[in-house]
């Protein structure tokens, strides 16, 4: 015999993106529960709306099923006497068990001998066990929780109802006060409450008082909604699955409408009315099919078409509103030169120890100056980098970014532009927010790409010398994200400087150089580490195992491109037998060469051919690796290391490195320290777990 299960938490709106994460930790949470309790079932279906959370099982057992256990007792030792008799340990194990000493049988378990005995546990009645669903409901975790009222669950927003059926059953348990029952209620204004009588009924149910509970179902009968307007009128909606999907959790019942605005409104920039539409109003921007902004829009509504005209007009009138205020705020800024915004940007505070914005743009100048020294940029090319350094935050005074702060850099390019600055430092203003999310778009400019990394590394080191460094999900100025950034530009434009050397140019600018005390060089520390494990989460993210990571990331981080590309390389190697008596013969240097510091090496106190050959050989593959190096070519340095590996092992045939003669002895310590030396250049690759071992 089998009944479903329905279990519907009632809540106040929950924000839309809290949704979806919620949903899957219930569907997720409910699985396990039942696996754990050893309910079977047939299938599991979740459903959410802005006001409700929902889950439903198909064919619940009536009966948890029963499980034979093993249960180990003492050792036979103590179990039994000199004479092979049960002792009390044994009789009181086996009744602890509910069972006899005829149920004993032996194992072997890590060498010493165990009683065991099989015991039968009986399953309970499943009805006696879904009470205990109030702790997954209760465990479900939201970005932001509160208490609410007098009660003590922290929760996203407070629960209003429990429905929780068994069959016809209610399933009897509380939470925040709030007793289980088997009714539900539709749309807020449109629906009424609903008794039900079977946990199936559930889904069409609602859709008769206007909630569509399937998510999946909504976001259908959004786009299949936007589809009939672009049909009808002629026109496109952009796919934007973000806007959609928020959209979907904010409705229970979606109608789309179209809505328009006055055609003067087009003079202002498109990046203003899209955020005006998509930020403020959550409303679809509209094109023509050559993807020019139209002045329509597309809105959901949440309920069915009724006096949709009037709805739509209330929609207009909200917008003009806005669009109103960007226009006025597009003008007012655009009465005020460029210089006066950076004068206001010595009166806002970047940071209260790290001083203003003024003060930021002055390092960011600085970082990118030396920047353009290193890449040996054209004269024009560097003189439009440092023009968009010294005005790339000029509009975060502006009224429009105030209003509208996600267009910051996008609202200073055409500020810039107006103002007549070139295209090139324009652009750049743009592009230096980018990448604005960890898997963002980079800069396609190398003066954006500049600006980019001079502005994150100036917030990173700036952040950490003032001790805001990043812990657990506590990120306020977003650093991970910041230094992740910075390491996919240098790698996507491949250029020749090390992570180190940028990291001095920033902690330059704060002094942290110039500090010969202790605190200098902690601070130096956490700043190497902070980046070290933002490079180790990129190489795990593009699929590098973490001791091979760890092997590369001996000296530092270096050319980016170049220690991604060696990463790579030892990830190949390490799974190839081919590679197996390179990697003995180096990793063996490494593991003698630690015995000593010395890097003199006297020929003529060889003793054997094979010292002097392995010494010729030192000399012709540190050239040719150190040429290699030079030119990043990860595979030909390693492979030039590998040409050592046959003069290795014939040496370590022929030779004792450890004799008794200590001249001899440091000698040949001293030539394979020289050939660690180039090895680590590479890495360490002691620390590298080698499978083609097994």
């Amino acid at each position: 015999m089998t009944r479903d299960v329905l279990v519907e938490i009632g809540l106040e709106e929950l924000p839309a993106r809290f949704v979806d994460d919620a949903e899957n930790q219930l569907l997720a949470k409910t699985g396990n529960w039942l696996n754990e309790l050893r309910i079977s079932y047939t299938s599991i279906v979740s459903f959410s709306t802005p006001r409700r959370l929902a889950i439903l099982v198909k064919d619940v057992a009536e009966v948890q099923t029963s499980k034979v256990e093993e249960v180990k007792g003492p050792a036979l030792k103590i179990a039994q006497d000199e004479n092979g008799n049960w002792t009390k340990a044994a009789a009181g194990f086996t009744k602890g068990q509910g069972k006899s000493l005829e149920d004993i049988y032996t194992k072997d378990v890590k060498g010493t001998t165990y009683i065991f005995v099989k015991k039968q546990i009986i399953g309970k009645q499943t009805h006696e066990l879904l009470p205990e669903f109030s702790k997954i409901i209760t465990s479900i975790q939201f970005k932001k929780s509160m208490r609410w009222g007098e009660q003590s669950l922290r929760y996203a927003r407070p629960v209003r109802w429990l429905a929780a059926l068994f069959g016809q059953d209610i399933i009897p348990f509380e939470v925040a006060g709030v007793p289980t029952a088997n009714h539900t209620y539709g749309h807020r204004f449109l629906g009424k409450m609903i008794t039900l009588s079977a946990p199936d009924e559930y889904e069409q149910a609602l859709e008769e008082q206007y909630v569509i509970v399937n998510p999946e179902k909504r976001r259908k009968m959004i786009m299949d909604g936007l589809k009939q307007a672009e049909a009808k009128h002629g026109f496109q909606i952009p796919e934007d699955d973000d806007l959609l999907n928020e959209v979907c959790n904010l409705v229970e019942y979606p109608t789309v409408f179209i809505g328009s605005f006055d055609e003067s409104y087009l003079t202002l920039p498109p990046e203003v009315l899209i955020t005006s539409m998509k930020e403020h109003q959550r409303y679809f921007p509209v094109q023509s099919k050559e993807d020019k902004l139209l002045p329509n829009f597309a809105g959901v509504r949440n309920g069915d078409n009724y006096a949709l005209q009037t709805v739509i007009k209330g929609n207009e009138k909200v917008l003009r509103a806005r669009l109103s205020d960007a226009q006025f705020f597009f003008e007012e800024d655009q009465k005020h030169p460029i210089d006066y915004y950076l004068e206001k940007l010595d009166r806002i505070v970047f940071q209260e120890k790290l001083g203003t914005m003024g003060d930021k743009v002055k390092r960011i100048r600085a970082i990118s100056d030396q920047l353009t020294q290193w890449l040996k940029l054209d004269e024009e090319t560097r003189s439009n980098t440092l023009r968009a350094a010294e005005i790339c935050k000029f509009d975060l005074p502006t009224s429009m970014v105030d209003e509208f702060t996600n267009l910051q850099g996008i609202i200073g390019e055409t500020y810039a532009l107006n103002a007549g600055e070139s295209q090139a430092a324009a652009r750049a203003m743009a592009e230096h927010y980018m990448p604005v999310q960890s898997d963002g778009k980079l800069p396609e400019t190398v003066e954006g790409a500049i600006i980019s990394i001079a502005d994150k590394l100036d917030t990173i080191v700036g952040c950490i010398s003032a001790g805001l460094i990043p812990s657990g999900s506590h990120d306020p100025y977003a650093l991970r994200r910041q230094a992740t950034g910075v390491l996919k530009i240098m790698k996507a434009y491949d250029w020749k400087i090390t992570v180190e050397s940028l990291l001095n140019v920033a902690e330059y600018q704060y002094g942290i150089l110039d500090n010969e005390s202790s605190e200098r060089e902690k601070t130096k520390a956490e700043i190497d580490q902070f980046f070290n494990d933002r490079t180790t989460y990129l190489l795990k993210e593009s699929g590098i195992q973490l001791d091979v990571i760890q092997a590369v990331l001996y000296n530092g981080i270096g050319i980016i491109p170049y220690l991604a590309a060696k990463a790579e390389n030892l990830s190949r190697k390490r799974n190839n037998p081919e590679f197996k008596p390179v990697q003995e013969a180096l990793v063996r240097v490494l593991n003698l060469a630690a015995k000593t510091d010395s890097a003199t090496v006297k020929q003529e106190i060889f003793e054997t051919d094979s010292e002097k050959k392995l010494y010729d050989m030192y000399l012709k593959v540190r050239d040719d690796y150190h040429n290699a190096t030079k030119d990043r070519e990860a595979v030909n340095a390693l492979h030039q290391l590998g040409n050592l590996a046959q003069p290795i092992h014939d040496f370590f045939d022929h030779n004792m490195v450890m004799t008794d003669v200590e001249s001899v002895r440091g000698n040949r310590l001293a030539l394979l320290n020289n050939i660690a030396g180039l090895i680590y250049d590479y890495a360490d690759l002691s620390t590298i777990e080698w499978k083609q071992h097994f």
